[in-house]
């Protein structure tokens, strides 16, 4: 900005007069060659080779407009170096919220039981305030388990509300989709990120227990008509076990009287005895080894005229005894 000396008037809308006698209006050169290289000097004069108004301010002024001072500079100056901007779903990204509960399932028609407590695991995405239940699995349950609410948000009322992590805490209930959810515990992280946010939490409870899984794990009353002697039972346990003895078979029909070894062999499935002759090499015995075939043995013989014999055979065991057999 120029001044004119010569009226001492402000410059102002109204009172600036045109000066006839000027008659260069030309501005001042600040650009310039010097050497081939562009140059940018600082005017001495004003259009019009008119006086420049900052020749005009004493240093005093000059410091005040170019010069500031400690309070100046401290109040400007920003506080800490500016934190890097995280999009809200990339800060939460990956991290849920989980929390224990539990609903009861309404039984209808049925004698046996009037409902069930199915335990669930609720979980909060923080990346998109979404919501998945989850049903721990069961084996043989029966009953569809797994992911029954797969991520989404979950409604809240009918305004058209959702779910969010400042509505949850321990021991309040939720009803989703018709399904009344009771929350009772949460794990180590909720708990802190909840009481980082101020939100106090209520305290724990403990899941109700399934009464219908209750009475299953206790023994169930069976009535059996006792019974002196089970055969299908004495088949299936004894079933392959063989009791075996060794004797001598006292032949009393022959001149010398002489004794062969036999193996007598009892089956436990049945109570029926097999008796087999153990051969001897160069005997002159046809090879025909078994006495006795399988068959249960009377313990009372009541001999017939003309067609039974007895024999006699004697075990080699610690306590020696008899065996009577009969044959026709």
């Amino acid at each position: 900005m120029t001044d004119d000396p010569g009226h001492g008037l402000p410059f102002l809308p109204g009172n600036t007069f045109r000066d006839i006698t000027k008659s260069a209006q030309h501005r001042p050169q600040s650009l310039t060659y010097k050497n081939g290289y562009i140059l940018a000097k600082r005017p001495i004069v004003g259009i019009g080779q008119a006086a420049l108004l900052s020749d005009h301010l004493n240093q005093s002024e000059v410091n005040q407009l170019t010069i500031q001072n400690l309070a100046q500079t401290q109040e400007q100056s920003p506080a800490g170096p500016s934190t890097e901007f995280i999009p809200a779903h990339v800060f939460f990204d990956k991290k849920v919220l989980r929390f224990y509960g539990y609903f009861q399932q309404v039984i209808l028609l049925s004698p046996l039981e009037h409902y069930r407590v199915r335990p669930v695991i609720i979980s909060y995405f923080l990346e998109d305030d979404s919501f998945c239940v989850i049903e721990p699995e069961v084996e043989n349950s029966g009953i569809p388990q797994g992911k029954l609410i797969k991520r989404q948000c979950l409604p809240k009322n009918k305004q058209g509300d959702f779910y969010h992590w400042k509505d949850l805490n321990i021991a309040i209930d939720i009803s989703v989709f018709g399904v009344t959810y009771r929350i009772t515990s949460c794990d180590q992280y909720t708990q802190e990120f909840l009481e980082s946010e101020g939100i106090l939490l209520n305290e724990p409870e403990e899941i109700p227990t399934d009464p219908y899984s209750q009475q299953r794990t206790q023994p169930q009353q069976v009535y059996i008509t006792p019974s002196d002697f089970d055969s299908l039972k004495q088949f299936l346990s004894m079933d392959r076990k063989v009791l075996r003895f060794f004797a001598l078979w006292e032949h009393s029909d022959s001149i010398h009287r002489e004794t062969r070894p036999v193996t007598i062999q009892y089956y436990l499935g049945d109570n029926s005895v097999e008796i087999q002759e153990t051969h001897e090499h160069n005997s002159g015995r046809d090879p025909y080894p078994v006495l006795l075939r399988r068959q249960r043995v009377p313990k009372d013989i009541k001999p017939e005229t003309g067609n039974t014999s007895i024999q006699w055979l004697w075990f080699s065991g610690r306590f020696p005894s008899e065996l009577q057999v009969s044959y026709p």
